[in-house]
């Protein structure tokens, strides 16, 4: 009987330097992927709207509408709101790395960057959106798992190689919330709208409080959540 070889997955490229393009369209091809290109938001956004790839590679400084103002209608229409979105950054730009991130965007890599990397980083963003149907049931059901970590949302009870950990009603939101969202980066201001609510009067800086206290708390598991350089943080296993 014959089977079926597996569907290429489809990741647009926006991106307006030629050069880049290249290198991009190169590397994704030889890892088995098609590329679709456009060097400008408005055809990025007309062919993410028509083809509803399986990701987007979005350049953040491009001419007429830049990649925030594509990240952000590509939020808005419910034919590609679900399309995960890795930006591409120059470095510095952190500014940008964070209202990118508030958009909506899954992950960033910074140029220069290595095409190894940046493939890692798809594969890991592709992953994490599907999922696996056991992990997805469980999670609905309030179990996740990290790693030795255990978080039993309905019992509110968080175990490490079955030991128990007592964490504050803070903490535990800001755990669940980053296992939840396993590989995805974000700033603090979400963390501390997940943790404490937008109505709360605090600073951004306090949920690096939290962060801290809450890896004193996993021990050895606490290097599970990686902290991110002038954005904010991500849980991952390393």
């Amino acid at each position: 009987m014959s089977t079926q070889p597996p569907k290429r997955r489809a990741i647009l490229v926006i991106e307006d330097e030629t050069d880049i393009l290249e290198v991009l369209r190169y590397n994704l091809s030889k890892n088995g992927y098609d590329v679709l290109t456009a060097e400008s938001g408005e055809k990025g956004l007309d062919m993410a709207n028509a083809k509803v790839p399986d990701m987007v590679l979005l350049d953040l400084m491009l001419p007429g509408v830049d990649g925030l103002e594509v990240c952000r209608q590509l939020r808005s229409r419910e034919r590609t709101r679900a399309i995960p979105i890795i930006m591409l950054t120059a470095k510095g730009s952190e500014a940008d790395i964070v209202l990118g991130l508030t958009l909506g965007a899954d992950d960033y890599v910074a140029k220069p960057f290595s095409p190894t990397e940046l493939v890692a980083r798809i594969k890991a963003v592709l992953r994490r959106n599907e999922g696996g149907t056991g992990r997805r049931e469980a999670e609905e059901a309030g179990m996740m798992r990290l790693g030795p970590i255990v978080l039993d949302a309905q019992k509110h009870e968080v175990t490490i190689d079955n030991s128990p950990v007592s964490l504050t009603l803070s903490e535990f939101k800001l755990l669940r919330f980053l296992v939840q969202r396993r590989g995805r980066v974000f700033t603090r201001d979400q963390l501390l709208d997940a943790v404490v609510g937008p109505d709360v009067f605090v600073t951004a800086r306090n949920i690096d409080v939290h962060v801290g206290a809450l890896r004193r708390k996993l021990g050895d598991a606490g290097r599970y959540i990686i902290t991110v350089r002038g954005v904010g943080y991500r849980m991952e296993e390393t």
